[in-house]
């Protein structure tokens, strides 16, 4: 074996790149949840309450309005969806209605249809019948008779 063909640490690395011959640090890029920013928000709120230039009554009267503001806004939000959603509903069962009304006509319609042809078909078949009948007798008359 001579030297070339001994394994060199240097040759498992990109030549590109240098090899300090040091520990890696290896850093995870993770998306940021919900949890940083709730956490954010409260420490901002915190904070904007500890140098509001108001009062802490007038503060506490600010957010209350605030609150009753959004919740005001909030059932407003509701009652549109609520009302949407009900007329949507609404509106779904009547087309629903009139499709199974069309259906339902629709069956009487074939159901009538297939019944005056079954009785067209056997007054059909009655009088064939009769004119048959009506023949043999004939023609048997007419053969008695020769």
């Amino acid at each position: 074996m001579d030297e070339d063909d001994l394994y060199d640490d240097d040759e498992q690395y990109d030549d590109d790149e240098q090899y300090y011959g040091g520990p890696y640090v290896i850093v995870e890029r993770r998306e940021a949840g919900i949890g940083p920013l709730l956490i954010g928000l409260a420490l901002g709120a915190g904070v904007a309450l500890l140098f509001a230039p108001q009062s802490g009554e007038e503060t506490r009267r600010g957010i209350a309005r605030r609150a009753r503001r959004a919740q005001d806004a909030a059932q407003d939000f509701v009652a549109d969806v609520s009302g949407t959603v009900a007329d949507k509903f609404d509106e779904v069962r009547a087309t629903v209605g009139e499709r199974i009304e069309a259906t339902l006509d629709a069956v009487d319609d074939k159901k009538r249809r297939v019944t005056n042809a079954f009785h067209a078909g056997r007054a059909a078949a009655r009088e064939a019948r009769g004119e048959l009948e009506q023949r043999i007798a004939e023609s048997k008359a007419a053969y008695k008779d020769s």
